[in-house]
């Protein structure tokens, strides 16, 4: 997936003096012990390193500290092994900037009645060396991580690899640069928003560039290249001429492929992840980019259309969470509303991401009632059967929101013969009536990113790092 770096997370465990030199040492052996079995699980997205032991505020807030100045630090996980006095923590947690993840844990996972004594108890004061620590993070007002359970059960395991993701994506969030090709759609409201909030709170740049400096770069696009990528894909997708002759369909392929390769080096160029085009400033262009647009997204590209830059940005964001699996740009596009196949039809006239799709995708040629430009070439493809979320960004002026509901896809019912685009069933779980008239109701809007792969704790998760309020359609 385009440009993420290695990350790592240092680990921090909680403790003090009075036990003795014999204790600390324990603890430190027992810390490495659980990191060496937590990397070799197979679970986990990054590694973890052991830190130190926090005794003192002073060792405590040098490694905060140094977290926060070394880049390859996506968070830290503390784990109060003893009695660990919350006073020493306080200067230290105040001034880390990265994701903090507390793992009430134990190093063993039973109570050994029959030799269980006050050295063990020395030793292995988690259950109330936890409240201890909780409660100055509590007092703190911090939107920490905290997981409870057994460090070495699958499902602890899971739910930390889950919780890296998302601190990953934190990190990568104020590295998110959105351009815009034009600005958004004229009279649209809910893809407007304030770039200059949103980057303070969210850390995305947005940047408009004319689209007469993207045609440059289509322009200047080697024809050698187009074709070597033309032939490259005949390998994974399937080439449907259809209605068109063999020269206007390789033609109009191409040009998409033109215009990929042309977006592609922009954002390399000038550092961009994501984009946004728009159907009423094509001036320059031969078509509206459709398969370009999807081979992007299939390569962790963040988009939406029509300028909506806060979706697009988004879309990037969960792509990092998901590691660019199951994870698109969406718009409600139709309803069934008839009784026992309620459902909401998914599309967005050409630029569906293929990461959802449960078929080989295909390339065809067809008009586009949209934007006055030649028939552009598209993936066409079905969706894919599952749990999803589906999540939009709206802001209010006051305040961002982040908005979901947990969904059921389903590939829809028949095939659409007159609408050759690619598309996604689903409903909301609540149900359709239920789902929608609570998305209504908060200001959701018709944009959005539908992931199969990113879940409402992690979203949940990430509405807490940035303090965003986040609403849980139920």
């Amino acid at each position: 997936m385009a440009d993420i770096k290695d990350y790592k997370f240092w680990f921090v465990t909680g403790s003090q003096f009075l036990y003795g030199p014999e204790v600390l040492t324990q603890v430190e052996e027992d810390s490495k012990k659980l990191i060496n079995k937590l990397n070799e699980s197979g679970k986990l997205p990054y590694p973890i390193e052991f830190k130190t032991v926090g005794v003192t505020a002073e060792n405590i807030t040098k490694t905060m500290m140094e977290a926060n100045y070394d880049d390859s630090v996506a968070g830290i996980i503390t784990w109060a092994h003893t009695f660990s006095p919350a006073k020493n923590w306080i200067r230290g947690t105040q001034l880390l900037n990265k994701p903090l993840m507390h793992l009430a844990t134990q190093m063993l996972n039973t109570i050994p009645y029959d030799t269980i004594d006050f050295d063990y108890m020395n030793l292995n004061q988690s259950a109330h060396g936890d409240r201890e620590y909780a409660f100055i993070n509590a007092r703190l007002r911090l939107n920490n991580k905290i997981i409870f359970g057994h460090w070495a059960d699958d499902d602890i395991q899971t739910q930390i690899g889950k919780w890296m993701d998302v601190a990953v994506a934190y990190n990568e969030s104020f590295k998110i640069k959105i351009v815009t090709f034009a600005d958004k759609m004229r009279n649209v409201a809910v893809t407007d928003g304030d770039k200059i909030e949103a980057q303070i709170k969210l850390g995305w740049t947005v940047d408009y560039w004319g689209v007469g400096d993207l045609v440059a770069y289509v322009n200047a696009v080697n024809d050698d290249d187009i074709d070597q990528l033309y032939e490259d894909l005949q390998e994974k997708y399937d080439f449907i001429e259809g209605k068109n002759t063999p020269e206007k369909f390789e033609h109009n392929v191409k040009y998409q492929l033109r215009e990929y390769i042309a977006l592609k080096k922009f954002m390399t160029d000038k550092g961009y992840s994501g984009f946004t085009t728009n159907f009423e400033d094509l001036v320059g262009l031969e078509q509206l980019p459709g398969l370009a647009v999807q081979l992007l997204m299939a390569d962790g590209y963040g988009f939406a259309g029509e300028g909506d830059w806060k979706t697009a940005a988004l879309t990037r964001l969960l792509k990092i969470v998901s590691h660019n699996q199951a994870t698109a740009f969406m718009e409600d596009y139709t309803l069934d509303l008839r009784k026992g196949h309620e459902a909401i039809l998914g599309s967005h006239m050409l630029e569906v991401d293929p990461t959802i799709a449960s078929d080989k995708p295909r390339i065809e040629v067809h008009p586009l009632d949209i934007g006055g430009k030649e028939d552009p070439a598209r993936l066409v493809f079905t969706g894919r059967p599952g749990d999803a979320v589906d999540v939009t960004l709206a802001d209010f002026g006051d305040e961002f929101k982040l908005i979901s509901y947990e969904v059921t896809g389903n590939k829809p019912e028949s095939e659409t013969p007159f609408l050759p685009v690619a598309k996604q069933l689903w409903t909301p779980k609540s149900g359709l009536k239920a789902g929608a008239e609570g998305w209504l109701t908060v200001g959701g809007g018709h944009h959005t990113t539908l992931s199969f792969a990113v879940d409402t704790e992690q979203l949940t998760d990430l509405a807490k790092l940035f303090d965003l309020t986040f609403v849980d359609i139920k």
